[in-house]
Order: structure tokens, then sequence, then C-alpha cells
């Protein structure tokens, strides 16, 4: 672009005054259309929008991260316990509806009844949803433990890796962005539960498998907002099964706690967002004069 009037184009002057530029389209100009006079880098702005990050702030907004990590490791420690016969099925059922029932009391305790007055149910109703599903699951057992015979186990094994990432993908941890679906991410889940239920010795496991898939990934989540996952128990339970994997692990949450936080305040530095004249023009309505 040229900040002169080229040769043969010069505005015309009148006996007072220069004709002047004006950066408008419902009048003829005598420039031509790529013209810009010297004041058109006057408006530019950079990094108007750029947010400023804490480090410690960020560090505690990974924890959301770090609790779904944890959960999904659970759930993968919780399955092989019982493929290899060291969980009892009925002694997790009891401790997960145990363990239901006092985070149930405990989110309606710290929500102070305002999700319930929106939602408009009550404990009843959600008590005979709980009885449906338990039902409903119960009776489909053994269909879900007879439902991947035709399948090899190393296909299951890979198709449940691949749930799980998408679920941890596409969660919602509370950023305003195209990818999240909290709906997808909890189906994601509950199919790599039924594909690594259907590999377990009985229906009783499978049944109570699947229960604690949706106790973790669907109930557990709401509960998880308001409270921070006990990491250290996780890393116990990981450690009975692989020390390489418990090291592993614990060093990728090291690396989304400490690390993570501290390359993405590292690299505002070099963010370089210009606005100016180019930008697509915002239409801001002022309605308070409408409705006076």
């Amino acid at each position: 672009m040229s900040s002169t009037v080229p040769r043969g184009r010069e505005p015309k002057t009148g006996s007072l005054t220069m004709y002047l530029w004006q950066k408008v389209l419902y009048e003829r100009q005598p420039f031509p259309d790529n013209y810009v006079d010297r004041r058109f880098l006057e408006e530019l702005r950079k990094n108007i929008y750029a947010r400023k990050y804490q480090y410690w702030a960020v560090v505690f907004e990974t924890s959301v991260v770090e609790q779904q990590l944890c959960s999904v490791c659970v759930f993968v420690v919780i399955w092989w316990y019982m493929d290899e016969g060291v969980l009892a099925p009925r002694w997790l059922f009891g401790t997960g509806l145990a363990s239901s029932l006092i985070g149930y009391v405990l989110f309606d305790l710290i929500d102070g009844g305002e999700g319930r007055k929106k939602s408009g149910r009550t404990r009843w109703a959600d008590l005979k949803s709980a009885l449906v599903f338990i039902t409903s699951t119960y009776d489909f057992s053994p269909v879900l433990k007879t439902l991947t015979e035709s399948v090899s186990a190393d296909t299951i094994y890979a198709m449940s890796v691949f749930m799980l990432l998408g679920h941890l993908m596409f969660f919602d941890y509370g950023a305003d962005a195209a990818i999240v679906s909290s709906t997808l991410s909890l189906n994601m889940a509950i199919f790599a539960s039924v594909c690594l239920a259907s590999r377990l010795p009985r229906s009783l496991h499978a049944f109570i498998m699947v229960t604690f898939a949706i106790q973790i990934f669907a109930l557990g989540p709401m509960l998880q907002k308001k409270l921070k996952a006990c990491i250290p128990r996780t890393l116990g339970g990981l450690l009975s099964i692989s020390v390489v994997g418990a090291v592993l692990f614990a060093l990728l949450l090291i690396s989304i706690s400490c690390l993570c936080p501290f390359y993405l305040i590292r690299l505002q530095l070099f963010k370089k967002n210009i606005h100016g004249p180019w930008d697509e023009v915002e239409i801001k309505e002022d309605l308070s004069r409408f409705l006076s």
C-alpha cells in the first residue's frame, strides 16, 4: 500500500483547501482504491486482548485436568484388580454405593440446594432414577458379558485405550472451546467401560464395572468441580500394578501442574497480536436508549 497519491492521480486543490482523504465508501474521492494516508498506522494496537496469567493461579486450574487423569487411572486399576481376582465385586459395589451416597449428601450440602431448585428435581426422583438404572444394568449384564466374544482381546484393549484418550480430549475442563463435548466424552468413557467389562470373568463383574464407570465418569465430575482429587491414593494403587507406570504417571502430573503453566506464561512474552483499522467492524448498539 502507498501512503502518497500516485502521479497523475493527485487530488484537486481549490482556492482555499486541499481535498482530504476520508475512510468512507459512500463518497467518490480522487484517490485509488488501495490508498491510505499517513494516519493509517496511528490506530495500530498490539496485544490489546492478551491475558496476563499468574503462575500459581494456572497451577491451581490444572487440578481439573489432574482430577480426570486420576479418575481414568483409578478406573483402569480397579478393572485390573477385578480381572486378576484381587478385588471382590460385591465389596466394590458396596463401597461404590456408600461413596455415592456420601458424595450425594456432600454435593447437596456444598451446593446449598441451588441446583435442585433450578432443575425442580426431588430426592425421591433421584432415588427412583438410581433404582431404575441399577435394575436395568443388572438385567442386561449377561448381554454385556457376551457382547464382544467374537472380538479379539487386543482389539478390545486398543479400542478402550483410544476411547479413554478421547474421553480426556473432549472432557469439559471449563474452557470455552469448540472441541469440548461433555456428551461425547461421557459416551466414549462408557463405551470403554463396556468393552473392558466384557472381558471380566462373570456377569456380576460386568454389571459392577459398568456401574462403577457411571459413578466415576458421570457422577464424579459434578463433585470434583467442588473438591480436589486425592492424588496420593491414585499413585499408590498404580504402584501396586507397575512401578514404572506409577513413576511415569507421577511425572505426567508434575509436568501438567508445574511445567505446562511455566511454559504458558513464558510463551506469552512472544505473543504479538496486532489490531487496527483493517479488523472487521464490530457493531455495538446501545439498547438503553430504546428501552428507556
